[in-house]
């Protein structure tokens, strides 16, 4: 009796049974990429003494990192949306420990720059490829769930990546938590490799069907509500050390804790965020935008106090990351025919939040004081909030006219 080749798995076949290994080693991957996008900014004036830069310069690490996540993740999409998507998330670890690799020995900062763009390259891809797959080997009820689980690698590298990444370049030296980072690039190349089965992509189109599903009106709203939500988050978070130190009077001892009280918040909040996404995707999107705006009005205030700042912080962090995991499955939802240039591209708009949020942040300690900081986040998550519960309200009577 001849033996058949296993066939490839269809999208709708694997969405049959939950497959919670598979969904855990894409967790790994975005572990490793949370670590290499934060560990630099524990490191940076080792980095900077090192190198014989100034540390303003050495900043220009972490800036570019984020403008080669927002620009070039789209057009990696756009360039290999052709590739199988398993193997294009192995051709992105590899590129991730290759950038990382060439940051362990890079002899001057101009190749440290160079490590930090090829790296940033494969941000936004993989989350984005990440999370097409992730949904796909989930029931269609679990898709949000599954993509928080993926996207709380991110969060969890915050809290326990990013201070051990730090501890062991001032203990080691910085290159040895690039050499770290690519250690777990490694795993999680090997997870990939062996726990995400081979899944049959769907027809996609041409290049041009990718951009012109990507260029839809409600769509590109959709990705200026996510910037928005961010530009809010990042226009405090940025600033939130000499905040909690300026006027609510902790130590920068203290704010350490507090930062990594936050990282459990965020942690816990997209976890959940991926639950109730699920459960009624839009509404709870809606309901956690105004929540996460209220709390930060509420901060204007509570940040005077000690106890109820650190439990605001908290909640705000929570508030801010449970929104992502049913923003990224409504973009996914609204480019049918180019999911995962949809959700590449809401990392994209979510990183130029964060770029525009810490310069609105910025320009708001210099021209009105450092205590408007959560007032002016509340506003901008608020703008974010009202185009959402307008576009929402406009299909509920679309709906209910073609009714």
């Amino acid at each position: 009796m001849a033996l058949t080749q296993p066939q490839p798995l269809t999208a709708k076949q694997v969405r049959k049974e939950p497959f919670p290994v598979s969904i855990l080693s894409l967790t790994v991957g975005a572990f490793a990429i949370g670590m290499t996008e934060f560990v630099i900014m524990g490191i940076l004036p080792n980095v900077a003494q090192d190198l014989k830069v100034s540390i303003p310069t050495a900043g220009q690490l972490i800036t570019m990192y984020a403008l080669g996540v927002a620009v070039g993740a789209p057009i990696m999409t756009i360039l290999t949306h052709r590739i199988p998507q398993k193997l294009l998330l192995c051709l992105l670890m590899g590129i991730f420990i290759l950038g990382n690799g060439i940051a362990v020995i890079a002899p001057n900062y101009a190749f440290l720059m160079g490590a930090r763009l090829l790296t940033a390259l494969t941000h936004g891809t993989f989350f984005g490829v990440g999370a097409v797959i992730a949904s796909n080997l989930v029931r269609p009820d679990k898709r949000a769930g599954a993509v928080s689980l993926m996207m709380s690698g991110l969060t969890v590298a915050n809290i326990i990546g990013v201070p051990v990444g730090t501890f062991i370049g001032q203990h080691l030296g910085w290159r040895a938590s690039f050499a770290t980072i690519a250690l777990m690039g490694v795993i999680a190349l090997l997870g990939v490799l062996i726990f995400i089965p081979k899944i049959k992509p769907d027809d996609t189109g041409s290049m041009l069907q990718q951009v012109a599903a990507l260029i839809k009106p409600k769509l590109l709203l959709f990705l200026l509500i996510g910037a928005l939500g961010n530009a809010g988050l990042f226009a405090v978070f940025t600033y939130i050390t000499p905040l909690l130190t300026q006027i609510t009077g902790l130590t920068e001892g203290n704010v350490t804790w507090i930062l990594v009280l936050f990282g459990f918040g965020v942690t816990i909040g997209n976890l959940i965020g991926g639950k109730l996404a699920d459960w009624k995707l839009m509404p709870s999107v809606l309901g956690i935008y105004l929540a996460a705006g209220v709390l930060l009005a509420i901060l204007t205030f509570t940040i005077h106090s000690q106890f109820a700042a650190v439990l605001t912080v908290f909640l705000w962090g929570a508030a801010s990351f449970a929104v992502m995991p049913g923003m990224q499955i409504r973009t996914m939802s609204l480019a049918r025919s180019a999911p995962a240039l949809a959700s590449t591209s809401s990392h994209s708009a979510g990183n130029l939040g964060n770029a525009a949020g810490a310069f609105i942040g910025g320009w708001v300690i210099n021209q009105l004081s450092i205590a408007a900081l959560p007032w002016v986040g509340a506003l901008l998550v608020g703008s974010g909030f009202a185009l959402a519960a307008v576009c929402y309200w406009a299909e509920r009577n679309k709906a209910a006219a073609g009714a």
